[in-house]
């Protein structure tokens, strides 16, 4: 069984990369870059450049389109409308190429990251079959079983390293009837294809599907065989920093970008853009891409393939430059969306700062529940299912809006707690400090509530991350910048406005934030 290998290994450079200043001196061509940036409620295009103000090089975002994203009910099942998904992003395009028009600017680049997991069927003719199923759908329940027959868990674990999830890729094509005459495409690598016609499969991504081989790097096609699926079921695997295509003449007419306009493979999991983006000055670092999900844990050389890894429920996912992002899901902010979505359809007026105030001044040691519990993965009335949760756990939880969202940050900021500790544990890496980017980074009472559990320090930021980690690899294809990822992280870091919290002293107060490197705000 493989494990990982002494922590004392560190991560090469790509080849053709060189150390110092990232940032290429040479680069006057006023290039910008486009990251398509969609998560599971909303979805962005952002126009990134590099910028070097007064000898203090950074990245500038421009956020040119927002829309919104969203699981659709139809035929009794959850699915996404993606037709309307990629007329958003081609209108984003649109926005892009005129505003970079307008500036003198060229657009060098598209980087397109989205959520893990889900898929669009393709027929030969290029054709969408049908509206992908969304992972919150729960067809694939069924098929965990099945699958199990034919593959053992601690055989899929010792190949894949993926976390158990019962809606993983590999549980949802074993519940389809028919894959014989279609290709699977992820959600990025489907949109990748509708706008340069190149079917490919994104590495990053491909890593969470639970038919890619963790140390080989490679699709694990004995599955394929196994469950009986096509050996050509998913396009061939690319790497991020290469390019995928260029754009379609249709797709440039409606956009109005050149249609030499490379779309560049960047870490087309979010979370894998996000982790790029993580200003670390140390490895010794732990990260939580905090959002609709919790992703915790640390970056490693190696996967870790252990038993105890698995009964743990760690996932090993490939990160760019080779790395692995060895985490476990947590739940997120979606318990708080959703409670918040449930109370304004009850006629609650409820401003999230308002719930975040009345939710800081309760005292600790309250109601807790197991915020990644699958019973919290569907919408509904979420507020009573936490309240039911609580009431499985032996606590009761008031119905007051400001008790349920503190019981769903100390929740999260215990799972935060604990994930990193057995990821310290298992994978023998000390953790000297936590990262939390994403939204997650803006709320100030879960930074601190998670500083207190894990009792390291805290830095909160980039909110940005994914979309800066998106716009980094692109840049770094097109010789923008240079150098691993410390090098691009120290972009990030010299221009991030980020807030340090340390675990409190004294019981019960909240602890103003420190902020620490420069704050652009």
């Amino acid at each position: 069984m493989n494990t990982e290998t002494p922590a004392t290994d560190t991560v090469p450079a790509p080849a053709g990369t060189v150390s110092g200043s990232a940032l290429n001196s040479n680069a006057s061509d006023r290039s910008v870059f486009a990251a398509v940036d969609i998560g599971a409620s909303s979805g962005r295009v952002i126009l990134g450049s590099i910028t070097d103000d007064a000898g203090n090089p950074g990245i500038s975002l421009e956020t040119v389109h927002r829309f919104p994203n969203g699981v659709v009910e139809s035929g009794g099942a959850l699915r996404w409308d993606f037709t309307a998904l990629f007329a958003e992003v081609l209108t984003g395009l649109a926005a892009a190429a005129t505003r970079a028009a307008a500036r003198g600017e060229r657009i060098a680049g598209i980087g397109i990251d989205t959520w893990a997991v889900d898929y669009g069927r393709v027929n030969a003719s290029g054709e969408l079959v049908a509206q992908p199923f969304s992972y919150r759908d729960d067809r694939s329940r069924a098929a965990v079983a099945k699958v199990h027959e034919r593959l053992e868990p601690e055989r899929l674990y010792a190949t894949t390293g993926l976390q158990f999830l019962e809606f993983n890729t590999i549980y949802q094509l074993a519940s389809e009837p028919d894959l014989d005459r279609v290709q699977a495409l992820l959600i990025p690598d489907l949109i990748a294809f509708l706008l340069t016609g190149q079917r490919r499969t994104e590495a990053t991504n491909a890593s969470t599907t639970g038919l890619f081989d963790a140390v080989a790097g490679e699709w694990a096609t004995e599955f394929l065989t196994a469950l009986k699926l096509p050996a050509d079921l998913f396009p061939p695997l690319i790497q991020p920093g290469e390019t995928i295509g260029t754009l379609l003449a249709a797709v440039a007419a409606r956009t109005g970008l050149p249609g030499e306009t490379a779309v560049i493979a960047v870490g087309s999991h979010d979370t894998a853009s996000a982790v790029v983006a993580v200003p670390a000055e140390t490895r010794d670092f732990a990260y939580i891409s905090s959002g609709t999900w919790s992703l915790v844990g640390v970056e490693l050389t190696h996967p870790v393939l252990t038993e105890a890894s698995r009964a743990a429920n760690f996932t090993n996912e490939r990160g760019v430059d080779g790395t692995i992002r060895y985490l476990r899901n947590v739940g997120g902010l979606w318990l708080l969306s959703e409670c918040q979505r449930t109370w304004t359809g009850q006629g609650l007026t409820v401003s999230l700062a308002g719930l975040l105030e009345g939710a800081a001044v309760l005292p600790p040691g309250g109601p807790r529940i197991n915020a990644d519990d699958p019973a919290f993965t569907a919408p509904d009335n979420m507020p009573e299912r936490i309240r039911a949760a609580a009431r499985r756990s032996g606590s009761v939880l008031p119905g007051e809006p400001a008790a349920i969202v503190r019981c769903i940050l100390d929740s999260l900021a215990a799972g935060y707690a604990r994930t990193i500790s057995d990821a310290e544990r298992l994978a023998g890496r000390a953790v000297d400090v936590v990262h939390i980017v994403g939204g997650g980074s803006q709320n100030r009472l879960l930074c601190q509530l998670t500083a207190n559990a894990t009792g390291k320090p805290v830095i909160a930021g980039p909110v940005e991350a994914t979309a800066l980690g998106n716009v980094l690899v692109q840049a770094r294809a097109a010789g923008a910048v240079h150098g691993g990822l410390s090098e691009l992280r120290r972009l990030v870091s010299g221009g991030a406005s980020l807030a340090r919290y340390e675990p409190e002293t004294r019981k019960g107060e909240l602890l103003p934030a420190r902020h620490n490197h420069r704050d652009t705000a």
